[in-house]
């Protein structure tokens, strides 16, 4: 009989647990046994070896919300805290919030990035704008007269060669199909007047992406309910949905309350519906996106002392990637793009979030706005550094979003998802809420 110790990381608490093997004839026991872990991780691995099987639900059709209610903060708040779970109407979530807290809301704005075009032989062409190639989102959105994209295209197969052409509320626009690139094709977009801007051009000829999971074309309410009451930046192609059920009157009586809140800009890409096809998440790549953040904004959240409180995954990926973003800064690094396993396998992991926050700062040598890329992964066994508690809605199963949730809640998401659907709670995009706190 031989005796060896061995240690694995619990990827919930982040700790190290201690195990004692005895190997009697060849059969490995553990004495201490792991309890509620579906798989062992190293410290270098990470989420690497996470298995997307683990984290996935049977969600039926009928739960999924294919239309927004006639209120805004009609909907429905479940609220996790201390493994407990108690539900609320929406608009008394100001009940539930501290004090001191700062909320941060995702500013984005979405475009109309659907462009229906029609060939001489009558054929419908669809082009979905997914993003601009050279450029950063805010300053696509400016540009005049050209713009080269990255775009699906459906029915690419009609379109084979020459330009479409196609006119809109006094804007004509051409579309010449430059080639192919990863995931989709580089289209070269030409308008006439050239002084307009493309997010103008978009305005007068695109329609709504709605999420693929709804399976219905935009009408006329999703112009203005598939947009946040506060989204201002033009530049997403998908919702920041957990800010769909804030009014103005729900923010003023935050507000009221002493709640301070604060707007940051992450422009979601299509990447945000991007099924894990990967049984291994090693396998899986991570969509990279847009942050937009001020001086000013990063200075309040350095000063902050009561929770920080995201409104939405995207407003807590931004929050978590300033972190990084400080400690690559700290560490003398001048490109501050985040990839996606660098904060586990390559970044100091002790620094306090004012160091960071001040070495993004002194990083930013009096420029007023800091733009970049974050390719964050968060799942089990990330450590939440700035942010204690997340507003959010409810996840498609198998998604890096749930796999988000299952980081800040550990196992408790199968419990939170359960009741969720036995108190007929509605899913994704235009369903109900929920405001988590972070298990410590």
């Amino acid at each position: 009989m031989i005796a060896r110790q061995g240690a694995v990381r619990n990827l919930y608490t982040g700790k190290c647990v201690f195990l004692i093997v005895v190997q009697n004839k060849g059969a490995d026991r553990c004495v201490s046994p792991l309890l509620f872990l579906p798989y062992l991780c190293s410290m270098k691995q990470g989420p690497r070896v996470l298995n997307i099987n683990d984290y996935t639900y049977n969600l039926p059709e009928d739960r999924i919300a294919q239309y927004p209610l006639a209120e805004r903060d009609a909907s429905k708040l479940l609220v996790y805290k201390n493994g407990g779970i108690t539900e609320a109407p929406y608009r008394d979530l100001p009940a539930h919030i501290p004090q001191d807290a700062f909320m941060v809301f995702n500013d984005t704005k979405v475009i109309e990035a659907r462009l229906l075009f029609r060939k001489e032989s009558g054929g419908q062409i669809e082009i979905f704008c997914l993003e601009a190639l050279g450029v950063e989102p805010t300053t696509a959105m400016m540009q005049q007269g050209e713009a080269t994209w990255k775009c699906l295209v459906g029915g690419a197969g009609k379109w084979k060669t020459g330009a479409l052409i196609r006119t809109w509320e006094g804007v004509t626009l051409t579309a010449e199909k430059l080639g192919q690139v990863p995931d989709g094709y580089q289209v070269k977009f030409t308008w006439t007047p050239e002084e307009l801007h493309f997010a103008e051009v978009l305005h007068r000829a695109g329609l709504v992406p709605l999420p693929p999971y709804l399976h219905r074309s935009s009408e006329a309410l999703d112009t203005e309910r598939y947009q946040t009451v506060y989204a201002r930046t033009d530049g997403s192609v998908a919702a920041p949905t957990a800010g769909l059920h804030f009014t103005q009157g729900l923010i003023e009586a935050l507000r009221d309350k002493g709640v301070d809140t604060g707007f940051v800009t992450l422009h979601v890409g299509a990447g945000t519906f991007k099924p894990v096809k990967a049984d291994r998440m090693e396998d899986h790549v991570m969509h990279a996106e847009w942050i937009d953040v001020t001086r000013t904004f990063i200075q309040t959240l350095r000063d902050t002392k009561g929770p920080v409180i995201p409104v939405g995954t995207t407003a807590l990926r931004t929050l978590e990637s300033l972190y990084w973003m400080g400690v690559k800064a700290q560490g003398g690094t001048k490109n501050l793009d985040l990839t996606q396993w660098e904060v586990y396998e390559d970044l100091p992991q002790e620094m306090t979030t004012k160091q960071a926050l001040d070495g993004l700062l002194e990083w930013m040598d009096g420029r007023d706005r800091l733009v970049a890329q974050t390719q964050l992964l968060i799942a089990p066994g990330y450590r939440p550094r700035v942010a204690r508690a997340l507003v959010t809605n409810f996840h498609q199963p198998g998604s890096t979003l749930l796999l988000l949730v299952a980081a800040l809640i550990g196992v408790d998401w199968k419990k939170v998802y359960a009741y969720a659907l036995e108190h007929d709670f509605r899913f994704l995009s235009y369903g109900d809420g929920s405001l988590l706190w972070f298990k410590k």
